[in-house]
This record gives structure tokens, sequence and C-alpha cells, in this order.
């Protein structure tokens, strides 16, 4: 009778959490909350979870999950059948923009995942004669591995899931988070702070941070707790140390304000939370954990204040803002003007005015290392920003310690990882001695081969060579976090600077086992570094110079 009870509130409750989030836009994301705050309940067992879960399954298909009932392979042929005529890059990309939006996973049909086969010349077009896409790389992160830690109908902030959760392969960075914060124009974020050190890059928008910090006096040790306010705009970087209670406002009347956050835990490994002072019910302020006689002897006021001020906020931690409370929170500050108009040197600092580390006409890129800002130098982090033209690629290259976390920015393209712990495509080939590749001697490399699209995550290990390709019909920008960054170095492979056109002659010709001539007319005929045309650009340049 007990197990009856509750399993029939587990399901009470369910129903109650898919009508709670009845209002959203998005079908698929309504399930995964749902799931979600299933998972987090803390007064469920395990197998009361996984009651609730499948009840939010289960009502969600109930209800039509939006166009769930409708056949999706149909929806998905639609979608593909829109897409320009011919081939190239547009077309492909077109196409598989459909299968994204359809289909993920081979076999799974129903509530929009129904997998459509790439033909075999779409691999071509978008990678290249051969080319194939390796879907289940534990490399590359999409919308589905991030989750929705807050949202209300002004923004929403999204953590991707930790690292070690999709492969062991990414231990070195289980410590590290990727979140993005979206406020919608003339937003408020609500004060907070965090157990984690962050590193913030602005990615769209201007608006105003502001910091509340201890400041030691200069010719005294006593220190004072002030308020900082710092401008913040496209390229900006932030750090904000562990602790550090801090809000921002999205000033600008028509502009999504996006930002990027780099997170180090410094409480579990990989884990964080959020803590809010001001709040009431939705965000909860954490002073509700208090007993209100503590509260009222520490404030020294009366129970019933208290009461009124941490019951009334239900706005959501991303809350609208009048013209007055944004110009009011946006204009000056404790000791001076908002930075850089008389604030700190130690403010944020613009990635995207510094001089490009590589520039030419096939792309930029920008760095800021440790070395260089102290900001950086505790977290051993480099961040940079790579703006590919279209069409044009980067590499191949390696980091000799470095780490890479990628996000895309903007636009579309692929990337292309040579990777010793993943299974090579050409295993059981034979080779032209006619003896079999188990035989050989050393490591086999596995291809990593993922597209690219906006808000896309991947990661590259250090020492894995890696290129970067941008497709014909938009740039491509690439934000990195680069963990173990200091004294790294980029081994380029191809470009007038590569490696391997830095070895004696000698060396090629045993190396590869061909006449050193042969080696030398591959690796030192290209004449532009770390930028180059990619090669749809190339094949456009062969096939005009055959028309001639």
């Amino acid at each position: 009778m007990r197990t009856i009870t509750v399993v029939v509130f587990v399901l009470l409750s369910a129903l109650v959490l898919v009508s709670g989030f009845a209002s959203a836009t998005d079908p698929e994301k309504r399930v995964k909350e749902c799931k979600h705050q299933c998972k987090q309940h803390k007064g469920y067992t395990e197998q009361e979870r996984e009651i609730c879960r499948s009840q939010c399954e289960k009502e969600f298909e109930e209800s039509g999950g939006g166009r769930r009932h409708e056949d999706p392979e149909k929806r998905l042929r639609e979608c593909r059948e829109s897409c320009p005529e011919g081939r190239g890059q547009t077309r492909a990309l077109c196409r598989f923009r459909c299968q994204q939006k359809y289909g993920q996973g081979k076999g799974d049909v129903g509530g929009g995942k129904y997998y459509y086969d790439v033909e075999e010349e779409e691999k071509e077009e978008m990678f290249g004669e051969g080319g194939e896409e390796r879907e289940e790389t534990p490399y590359v992160f999409r919308d589905e591995h991030f989750l929705t830690k807050a949202r209300s109908q002004h923004g929403r902030v999204d953590i991707l899931q930790r690292f070690t959760e999709k492969s062991e392969l990414l231990k070195g960075i289980e410590n590290y988070r990727i979140g993005v914060l979206e406020a919608n124009p003339q937003t408020f974020v609500n004060p907070g702070h965090f157990d984690a050190d962050g590193v913030l890059f602005v990615a769209q928008g201007r608006g105003t941070f502001t910091i509340i910090r201890e400041d030691r006096g200069r010719t005294t040790s006593r220190s004072e707790i002030k308020r900082h306010s710092f401008n913040i705009e496209t390229g900006d970087v932030i750090r904000v140390h562990a602790g550090t209670p801090a809000y921002i406002v999205n000033k600008h009347e028509s502009q999504k304000l996006v930002i990027i956050n780099f997170i180090r835990p410094v409480n579990a490994p990989g884990t964080f939370e959020a803590f809010h002072g001001a709040g009431g019910e939705n965000p909860e302020s954490f002073f509700r954990a208090f007993s209100p006689e503590l509260l009222a002897a520490a404030f020294k006021v009366d129970r019933e204040s208290l009461q009124r001020i941490f019951q009334q906020q239900q706005e959501g931690t991303i809350m609208k803002a009048s013209k007055e409370q944004i110009r009011a929170l946006t204009h000056g500050e404790e000791g001076g003007g908002i930075w850089p108009f008389g604030g700190e040197s130690s403010g944020p600092f613009n990635l995207l005015h510094r001089r490009p580390v590589q520039r030419n006409k096939y792309g930029q890129l920008f760095e800021a290392d440790p070395n260089e800002f102290e900001q950086l130098e505790d977290l051993d982090l480099m961040v940079s920003f790579a703006n590919f033209t279209q069409g044009a690629m980067a590499g191949p290259f390696y980091n000799s310690k470095a780490t890479k976390i990628a996000y895309v920015v903007d636009g579309e393209g692929y990337f292309e990882m040579a990777c010793p712990h993943v299974s090579s495509t050409r295993k059981g080939r034979r080779g032209q001695s006619g003896r079999a590749e188990g035989s050989r001697q050393g490591p086999s490399y596995g291809q990593v081969k993922s597209r690219l699209t906006r808000g896309m995550v991947f990661i590259v290990p250090a020492g894995h060579p890696v290129a970067t390709v941008a497709s014909t019909n938009s740039n491509l920008q690439v934000l990195c976090f680069e963990v173990n960054a200091r004294d790294n170095f980029k081994f380029q492979l191809a470009g007038k600077n590569n490696v391997m056109s830095k070895m004696e002659s000698q060396a090629l010709e045993l190396g590869f086992g061909v006449p050193a001539r042969e080696v030398e007319k591959i690796f030192r005929n290209q004449n532009e570094e770390f930028f180059f045309p990619g090669p749809e650009m190339q094949q456009q340049r062969r096939r005009g110079y055959s028309d001639v």
C-alpha cells in the first residue's frame, strides 16, 4: 500500500512539473526540464526519480509534443527539399541543419528525432572526397548536452554537462565547465555569487557588469568592500574570482547580451552552485535557509519585515528593468566613474582590440595568455578568438601543452582531428606492402570529424593535430579557452613556418622513405601562414585555372 501511495504521489508531481513547463516554446526543452526537476528532487529515491522521468515523457507525448504525432520523416524530407538546388557547401549545410533539427540518431523515430542518411555526394561537398563525420565522438558537444539552469521570459542560463559524463578521455578537464548567458534587451541579471572562478567573454551586445569586492588601502592594511562597475562590449574578457557578488545589466534597447563563461569550481571537481542573496521565491534567496529569529537578530529588525522582503521576488534570475532603473545602474560607481573612465586597471580587457597574432586575408587570430594578463595567470589559461573568412581553414597544428575547449560563436564549418584514442577508419586495410595494418608498430590514429554550427563545443587535447574549416557561405568565429597554457607552443604542421620544413633533408628522407626533394616539395609549397584557402576554395581555384 505504501508503494502504491508513493507511486501515485510521484505521478501527480510529474503532472505538476509538466504543466509548469507548458509555456515553454520548445517541446524538447519542456520534457528535458521536467526530467531534470525529477532528478533534482531531494525527497525521491532513484526508483521514484525513474518513475517521475517516465511520466514526464508520457505526458509530453500524450499532449502532442508540439508536432510530435506528425510524420517525422515527412517533416525532414520537406525541410531538405526546401534547400537550394545544385551542389556545394551551401546546399549540404542546409540539408545538415534539417537533420540537426529533426534527426540525430539512426533508428530513433518520433519526438523530432528521425534519422535521414546523408548522401555520399553531400559528405564530399562538406568534407571532400571520401569524407565522413564521426557522430559519436567524445570530443563534440551539441545543444542537447547543455542543461538549462535558469530561465525566464527575459533570458536564460545554460551550462554544459560535465566533460567526463561523456568520456573518461576528458578527465584532464573534468574540473572545468562552460556556461552561456543570454539576456534580452533592457534586462537585469539578479545579484549572486558562485563557488567557482569564472572568465567571461562577451560574445554579443553591450552592458554594465558590477562586482562587489574587497579593496585594500594604499597606506594601510585595512580592507574595505566597494562596488565597481564596468562598461562591457563584444570582445571583452572579465575575470571574476570565486565568491564575488556580481550582477549584469543589458542596457541595449534592441540587442541581446550573450556571455560565454569559463568556470573552474573551487569546492568539488566539476560541480558548482549559484548563491543568490537578493531574491525571494524565484530566484530563492539563501537567506531563507536561516531561521527567522536568527535573521531578525542579525539585521536588528522585526520578523514581519523580513517575511515581506524574502517572499516578493517571483520574476526569475533575469528580469525586465525600466529605463530609469537601467540608467541608474549604468552610471557611476563608488570612488569614480565606470571603467575605463576612472575605474580599476584590473577591469575587463578587450580581446578583439588587441593586435592579431596571426592575420591574413583568410582569417585573424587574437590571443591573451597568462604571461601578459595577470587576471589569467593563476588559472593558467589562454583565451583566444579565431575569425575564419568564408571557405578558409587553419591548421593542421597542435598545442604542446594546452587542451583547447572551443565554443562556436557564429558561422558554420567543420573540423578534423587525429586521435590515437578512437578507432581508425583504416583498420583492417592492407598497405602497399600487402601486410595487414595490425602488424605495424606504433599507434594508429583515428579521425575525429564533425560539422560545426553556432553554439557547439569541441575539445582538442594537447598534442592532437587539428584543422578547422569555414563553410563557403559564412565566416566562422570560434572562441577558445586553452587550459595548461603557460609555456604552451603552437606547432604548425602546414604553412611557411611548419615544423616539418625545419628538419634536415636526410631526416625527411629517412622518415618518409622517399627522396627528400619530394617531401620538401610538399611541406615548402604553402606561402601563407596559419590561415589558408580551404579545400573547396582550392578546388574552385583549380577549376578556374583549368577553364582558362
